[in-house]
């Protein structure tokens, strides 16, 4: 078992080699403008779990690039275990960050109490 903190520069190496992964090497056309916006490993470092996001949101934006990535996995795992050297790679877990759709809502709603304006009273931060 390794120190959260080792877990932490793992996950930070891991989130910069695979945006120039996904940047410079995949051809594929759904995995563009993709960002990798975090990794989390586990302290045994047996999985990452990769934080993606895209500046489009919607839901089938969000399908086909978890798809995408999820197809490319092998591939994405072993240029990494190339670039960090490590005992045994982590297995690669891919999930959509919507955080940035979610900071965005946030503001239009901020923005509407301060105009005075009123919205339907049914307030949903959720976009699924």
């Amino acid at each position: 078992m390794t120190t959260k903190e080792r877990a932490r520069r793992i996950g930070d190496r891991i989130q910069e080699e695979l945006a120039t992964i996904l940047q410079k090497e995949v051809d594929d056309p759904r995995l563009t403008m993709v960002t990798v916006t975090g990794v989390d490993v586990d302290r045994e470092l047996a999985y990452a779990t990769i934080f993606v996001s895209a500046l489009e949101d919607e839901k089938e934006r969000r399908d086909e690039v978890l798809a995408a990535l999820k197809r490319a996995r092998g591939f994405l795992r072993s240029a990494l275990a190339e670039r960090i050297q490590l005992r045994s790679f982590p297995d690669l877990r891919f999930r959509w960050d919507a955080t940035y759709q979610h900071a965005e809502r946030i503001e239009e709603l901020l923005d509407q109490i301060k105009s005075g304006k009123k919205e339907d009273p049914q307030v949903d931060l959720d976009p699924d």
